[in-house]
């Protein structure tokens, strides 16, 4: 009950920033309550597959998802999301930390081109070869790198793909956005049935934190128009710095 009741306050939070906030899951399962990080990392990804449901139905009725660039990159991405969660059990527990604490902090970087300087580089492959084996090579290699991130490390990797699909695939912004709902299904499904076989994945847990993040971030977004844009944007890059942060309380 404590993990489902801090599960929501968190995802309170996460819905008012309008952050994924997987990377602060897994901070304070493994700090807060003693979770093995490992679960950790099989616990947030797997609920990923629920938290981000919803978000890809919605990007879908609205017209915002490329789903023939969504399904391409997210299959290349569950098979290396695979792979990436076998990775994950023969890296040591300590350096795991280090590890995901350090993707964390990589992940706010890529935010804030995502945030601040998109103007700058979206459409740089616009004009690129419509060839379609060429299409198909950028999205195996987006969904390769960002499912082996996923994978490994237990995180949504958003910023990631969001950044893949806009300079690489040359989407809009408004379809990297949808988009990348579509392709985190398929790499968090994959994970986390990766995590189930290797012994890192908990069900009961899993259900606590889908119950109480979902939730949470449900009353959350409701509050996300009283703040101004610039606070909202500097959160997005805050939350997985803190979250980085208090990995390496551990």
């Amino acid at each position: 009950m404590a993990i489902a009741l801090t599960m929501f306050g968190l995802g309170v939070l996460l819905g008012f920033v309008g952050a994924g906030g997987s990377g602060f899951i897994i901070a304070i399962l493994t700090v807060l309550f003693g979770v093995p990080i490992h679960t950790a990392l099989g616990t947030s990804l797997a609920a990923m597959v629920f938290t981000t449901l919803s978000g890809a139905y919605s990007h879908f009725r609205q017209g915002n998802i490329s789903v023939k660039t969504g399904l391409i990159v997210g299959g290349f991405g569950a098979v290396a999301s695979f792979f990436g969660s076998k990775l994950a059990g023969l890296i040591p527990v300590q350096s795991m930390h280090w590890l995901t604490a350090g993707m964390l902090f990589l992940s706010a970087v890529i935010l804030i081109v995502r945030l601040f300087m998109v103007q700058k580089i979206t459409g740089n492959l616009r004009n690129a070869s419509t060839n379609p084996l060429n299409s198909i090579r950028r999205a195996a290699f987006v969904g390769i790198i960002t499912g082996l991130l996923s994978g490994t490390f237990g995180i949504g990797a958003a910023p990631f793909i969001q950044i893949g699909l806009l300079v690489i695939m040359g989407l809009t912004l408004k379809q990297s956005v949808g988009t990348t709902m579509l392709v985190i299904l398929p790499i968090a499904l994959a994970g986390g049935v990766g995590y189930y076989f290797e012994g890192f994945l908990d069900f009961g847990l899993l259900l606590e934190v889908v119950a109480g993040t979902m939730i949470g971030s449900y009353a959350g977004a409701k509050f996300t128009g009283l703040a101004p844009q610039p606070v909202l944007k500097s959160a997005m890059v805050i939350t997985p710095i803190v979250a980085g942060a208090i990995l390496l309380i551990k």
